[in-house]
């Protein structure tokens, strides 16, 4: 595969793989997470607020991915703290039902990927 169709790839993934953290904080900020109480749902919609920022700032970076590493880099360190958190949490808590397992894979296996994935793009068209 070329370079170039390397980072298109890329490109696609990144924008089909952003609508997991825009969907789900689209959900979160519209109100449609399961809380209680007026301060869990503040918080609630908070973070969800925070998880729709970092999936559109993915999706902001893709049109130049191969000159985003910063931002890349930075967006998937935060997702793999939150997912670390969330794997503490499950690991002494909750255990892993779907809604649990399913975003840690995204958070701890798919986002490093793609960062990852990103960093060699960028060599390649580089080099």
């Amino acid at each position: 595969m070329t370079p170039a169709a390397e980072r298109r790839l890329l490109q696609a993934v990144i924008a089909i793989a952003g609508i997991v953290p825009v969907g789900g904080g689209l959900w979160g900020v519209l109100g449609h997470m399961s809380t209680e109480g007026a301060l869990s749902t503040s918080n609630a919609r908070y973070l969800s607020g925070l998880l729709l920022g970092v999936g559109l700032t993915f999706w902001i970076a893709i049109p130049t991915i191969e000159r985003r590493g910063t931002i890349v880099r930075g967006l998937a360190a935060i997702v793999v703290i939150g997912g670390l958190a969330r794997l503490a949490g499950a690991v002494s808590v909750t255990g892993f039902p779907p809604a649990v397992a399913l975003p840690l894979v995204m958070e701890l296996g798919v986002t490093p990927l793609i960062a990852l994935w990103r960093e060699r793009v960028e060599r390649r068209l580089a080099g």
